[in-house]
């Protein structure tokens, strides 16, 4: 495969579905929400997203498989083959209440190992792709993690649980933690979002629980093509399919060491 040929054509199926999702949002309206289950907002903008972003890229790698948010190809992806890891709009909730920050995210992995990842951001019209071995990029120019080496000089982002509440209240103690021995942090609500800033070098680390590969492929590969480190909870590769995520620059041990405390 020529990734890089391969990324530039997945760049121009994610403005598409990005195009379509602005265009939505001029006459969304709250009757059409849906509720997957607690908290867990979707839309017919979602959907629709993901079954023209499936569409074109079945004509890109017809043998690559699928691992999507809303489940339109009816085919559970193989986590062990090669797939297109989908998130046809992450910060669903930010979109639905008209809140500026939401993505469309585009991953591709080999089993658990991406090596191929676009997610277009359409309210700053910031495009990040980046593809294993080639470097990340936003608009034209690379990207590299911020060079700031002290958890206590970092701005952090996580994100919040929206259901399975029985660790908020260890996600709460490390929240408290951390923002003792940060310059702050940041919830923007689009996880796919908080990785590509990690990647441009605007968040220092990212943390969160409860995530989905969806939520994160494409991102991973950002911001270890960017510089970055990336590991579950414990310090492992486990992330991608493993829920938990801490995405660093230089303060990863630091950050790791305050998380793995208390999970």
């Amino acid at each position: 495969m020529n990734l890089e040929i391969i990324t530039r054509q997945v760049m121009e199926i994610v403005r598409e579905a990005s195009d379509f999702i602005q265009r939505e949002a001029l006459s969304f309206a709250a009757e059409k929400i849906e509720y997957k289950d607690f908290n867990n907002l979707v839309s017919y903008v979602d959907k629709e997203a993901e079954k023209l972003l499936v569409s074109r890229l079945r004509l890109v790698l017809p043998e690559a498989g699928f691992i999507t948010e809303e489940g339109t190809t009816g085919e559970p992806g193989d986590p062990e083959a090669l797939n297109w890891i989908i998130d046809p709009l992450d910060g669903t909730t930010n979109f639905i209440h008209r809140l500026p920050v939401y993505c469309v995210s585009v991953g591709l992995a080999q089993g658990k190992n991406p090596i191929l990842g676009v997610i277009h951001e359409p309210n700053l019209d910031e495009m990040f792709y980046g593809w294993k071995g080639g470097g990340a990029w936003c608009n034209g120019t690379r990207l590299a993690v911020s060079t700031v080496q002290k958890l206590s000089d970092s701005l952090l982002a996580t994100g919040f649980p929206y259901h399975k509440f029985e660790k908020h209240h260890l996600y709460m103690e490390i929240l408290g933690l951390l923002m003792q021995k940060t310059h702050g942090i940041r919830r923007l609500g689009a996880a796919a979002v908080d990785l590509a800033y990690v990647a441009a070098g605007r968040f220092e680390g990212f943390y969160e629980y409860n995530l989905h590969a969806w939520d994160m492929a494409a991102g991973v590969l950002l911001v270890m093509e960017a510089g970055g480190k990336v590991t579950d909870f414990s310090g492992a590769d486990n992330f991608l399919f493993g829920g938990d995520i801490i995405a660093c620059a230089a303060p990863h041990q630091e950050l790791l060491d305050v998380i793995s405390s208390h999970f």
